[in-house]
């Protein structure tokens, strides 16, 4: 059954009628939605910190004001996630679980694009191993569930292959894909400039030149953005390179290069890896130009995180996701390769027991290191911790102590935009951190400690959003938790006290 075939599209796999497998899919497909919908109402998560500034500067730009990118310890403005924070704002207070959802509903479509991708590869058994593997991967939907911008990222890059697998340089349709997610993460600029390449081999001069322009509107609408807010088009750059130097994420090469192999694991889990890298060598083997656009996805993506990480950005774990997620259909076909061979062979049997045995192993792995109450934990102190921040601000005394004195103060950067947003406060200057003012009066400039003790609403959280929300960063001190001389406590409950001086 295995052919090495000539260059053009992949044909569909003739083991199983394609009508079949495509009705398959689409139950498949619906019932993946609903059980999202009920995971959706069942969690109500809020965004995550980058999630929520998107909404912040979505909502200034819906107010028709500049958004301020010069937050204290502010996240990279990604620009594709301001365009739908703007979309979310409409939408008022709603706006922040409509960003989870539209987190979701990436998951969805990025679980599809997987196994879409598998079939045109492998074959559909091969697919809906796949998409199980991503569907089975806690770490993603974790992120998912709190609305990181990462997961509509990996969506973009899946069906942007997909695209390019159905008809080989297809063009316009995978550069547009590509823009999108590299306006939501600039590794995707890597895969745009390699595909521009691409499909620049055998096309002519003018077809080059037009293929080139797509291939740069995701760097030139981040840049002309930056330029546009900050007057600096290499804001995003200089501004993420000196927040991960000041938060200490910065590595040398040979830790990022260590670190390819700890954070694969934590996304992927050893048996997934472990089975990915025998998969890229069957595949290689096999199917080599099946394997060919998956594989250069994958090397691309693994790159473009090595680079970053040695240019100076963060080394976090949801940095390696695209690599990550591009392994799992290598995977797939370690465990569901056997359907691409002669229905009694000997080496389709053995290849059965061996999948068998990685899945078995895979099964107890996964048994002894998930903990489902874990992650239902997780997600519950997500919701409880914003919506009880919501009580504490909106409790009549805590308004009317705001009403004197709209300067609110909290321990850190990480409470910040989520008191912004249920405020609905569009100046930063109103909603400030005591670390922040306690930095600066060691550097010698006291302004913000002093606006802090002339008056203002102090939040302090309490029990496990301490360690969760606050004093979690460097530079962070318990100093920053302690009341302020003069201060009253105004509210009091299980995850928050307010104080005021006004």
């Amino acid at each position: 059954m295995l052919t090495r075939r000539t260059p053009g599209s992949i044909p569909p796999d003739s083991s199983q009628p394609a009508s079949s497998a495509g009705t398959y899919a689409r139950i498949a497909f619906a019932a993946m939605c609903i059980a999202a919908l009920i995971g959706y109402f069942a969690f109500p998560t809020y965004p995550t910190y980058d999630s929520f500034y998107a909404l912040l500067w979505g909502r200034d730009l819906l107010h028709l004001q500049m958004p301020d990118f010069s937050v204290y310890r502010g996240p990279t403005e990604h620009p594709l996630a301001i365009a739908f924070g703007v979309l979310c704002s409409i939408f008022g207070q709603g706006g922040a679980r409509l960003m989870v959802l539209g987190s979701i509903a990436s998951f969805v479509v990025a679980v599809a694009g997987m196994y879409r991708l598998g079939a045109l590869c492998f074959g559909p058994v091969v697919g809906v191993v796949a998409a199980l593997l991503l569907l089975s991967r806690f770490f993603v939907e974790n992120l998912a569930a709190q609305g990181y911008l990462d997961i509509s990222y990996v969506a973009l890059v899946l069906w942007a292959v997909v695209l390019e697998l159905e008809r080989p340089r297809r063009g316009w349709p995978v550069f547009l894909t590509l823009a999108a997610a590299g306006l939501l993460r600039p590794d995707a600029w890597v895969l745009s400039g390699a595909y521009w390449l691409w499909c620049s081999w055998r096309a002519d001069n003018r077809t080059r030149l037009r293929y080139l322009a797509l291939a740069a509107i995701a760097p030139v609408v981040w840049v002309a953005v930056d330029a546009v807010v900050t007057g600096d088009p290499l804001y995003s750059l200089n501004t993420t390179a000196g927040l991960a130097a000041e938060l200490e994420r910065t590595q040398g090469f040979g830790s990022v290069l260590a670190s390819v192999w700890s954070y694969g694991v934590r996304i992927d889990k050893l048996p997934v890896v472990l089975g990915g890298l025998l998969g890229i060598a069957l595949a290689v083997w096999m199917t080599p130009r099946r394997a060919l656009v998956p594989l250069a996805t994958f090397l691309l993506l693994l790159c473009a995180y090595l680079i970053e990480g040695a240019g100076g950005a963060s080394v976090v774990d949801r940095y390696l996701i695209g690599a990550a997620t591009a392994l799992l259909p290598f995977c797939a076909l370690t465990v569901g390769g056997w359907a691409m061979l002669e229905p009694g062979s000997l080496l389709r049997r053995a290849w059965i027991l061996g999948a068998v045995a990685l899945v078995a192993y895979g099964a107890v792995s996964a048994a002894s290191a998930i903990s489902l109450s874990g992650l239902r934990t997780t997600l519950a102190e997500h919701e409880d911790f914003h919506k009880e921040l919501a009580v504490a601000l909106h409790s009549p005394a805590v308004k009317a102590e705001l009403r004197r004195c709209p300067l609110v103060s909290l321990p850190d950067n990480k409470l910040i935009p989520d008191a912004r947003w249920i405020l609905g406060r569009s100046n930063q200057q109103d909603i400030v951190a005591r670390s922040q003012a306690r930095a600066d009066a060691e550097h010698g400039d006291p302004a913000l400690e002093r606006r802090i003790h002339a008056g203002s609403v102090a939040v302090y959280p309490l029990g496990s959003a301490v360690f969760v929300d606050a004093i979690v960063d460097v530079g962070d001190e318990p100093s920053d938790q302690i009341p302020l001389p003069g201060f009253t406590r105004i509210y009091a409950s299980p995850l928050y006290a307010v104080y005021g001086d006004c």
